[in-house]
């Protein structure tokens, strides 16, 4: 598999408190790679360490396969762009002038590229407006549209939907996924928004105190978090066979718990469990999505 990103054995400390901890991450080309964690576990150290704006103390990290200690890093950040922590934008101008004032700073040779990006992001009837005036959805695509300046294949985004109501939530979801669909741009994005997140990601990070706990794809991600029955017996040798009867899928979780899958009629259950003098203890419906499997993953709450 190709890799945009990846990091080995990163790490990052302030004094004595470690941000970022032996840090090891994977993001696949053409994904949009959700990472997950509470505050303060190391989510935007990582970016800003990446995007070149903090050193790391030890460990490394490569961008298309060029390690950030070759000269090359800084050319192979060009093929990336950012939003971190807030949009990178000038209140008191426009949104083309925004994007004209970003050209120049990268040195790019010409403005051409700017009507379409600002279409792309829905600001191009935004004419003499300035961007103090914008809602917080529109100062979040200008973001975005400055970060696509220089036509990066891989962006960065820092909590892209964080205080946005409803309608700018969706429409940064459109343009992200637009972004990777349409443009085949990778995304690394961080949120706390999780039930969004989900409806974006093909590939998921968990960050807890500064270390990748779990890296999964959406794919198996959904695999586990699939609806069953949990139940509870005195003999899952005996279940095992009333559940092969019955053509029910299912996952022995231990020498008395089992998930089951697809429709379960309990007492047809009960039923063939009688009949291999098995007992049926206890059952509950399992549902798990992104939030709860975060939460069982690192323990706790989400935000704690």
């Amino acid at each position: 598999m190709e890799y945009v990103l990846t990091t080995s054995a990163l790490s990052k400390k302030y004094r004595k408190f470690e941000a970022l901890k032996d840090l090891n991450i994977h993001i696949p080309k053409g994904a949009i790679y959700g990472f997950v964690g509470r505050n303060g576990a190391g989510k935007t150290t990582l970016i800003r360490v990446i995007c070149g704006l903090q050193e790391p103390t030890s460990g490394e990290y490569t961008l298309y396969g060029i390690s950030n200690k070759d000269r090359r890093i800084s050319k192979a950040r060009h093929r990336m762009g950012a939003v971190v922590e807030t949009p990178s934008i000038y209140l008191d101008m426009t949104a083309e002038d925004n994007l004209k004032q970003q050209a120049l700073v990268l040195g790019l040779p010409s403005y051409e590229s700017i009507p379409e990006i600002l279409k792309l992001v829905g600001l191009e009837n935004t004419g003499k407006k300035k961007a103090r005036n914008f809602s917080l959805g529109m100062k979040q695509r200008l973001g975005i549209a400055v970060a696509l300046i220089g036509n990066p294949d891989f962006i960065v985004l820092d909590e892209p939907i964080n205080g946005l109501d409803p309608q700018g939530i969706v429409e940064i979801r459109e343009l992200i996924l637009k972004l990777n669909h349409e443009h085949g741009i990778t995304v690394l994005i961080s949120s706390h928004i999780l039930g969004e997140l989900s409806k974006l990601a093909t590939h998921y990070g968990f960050i807890e105190k500064g270390h990748i706990v779990k890296e999964i794809s959406a794919d198996e991600l959904d695999a586990i978090c699939r609806k069953c029955v949990r139940v509870e017996v005195d003999n899952t040798k005996a279940l095992v066979r009333a559940l092969d009867r019955m053509n029910l899928e299912y996952e022995i979780i231990s020498d008395k718990e089992a998930n089951i899958y697809g429709e379960v009629i309990l007492s047809k259950l009960v039923s063939q469990l009688d009949s291999e003098n098995c007992l049926l203890i206890s059952s509950h419906e399992m549902d798990e999505n992104l939030e709860t499997y975060f939460i069982n993953l690192v323990g706790g709450t989400k935000d704690e």
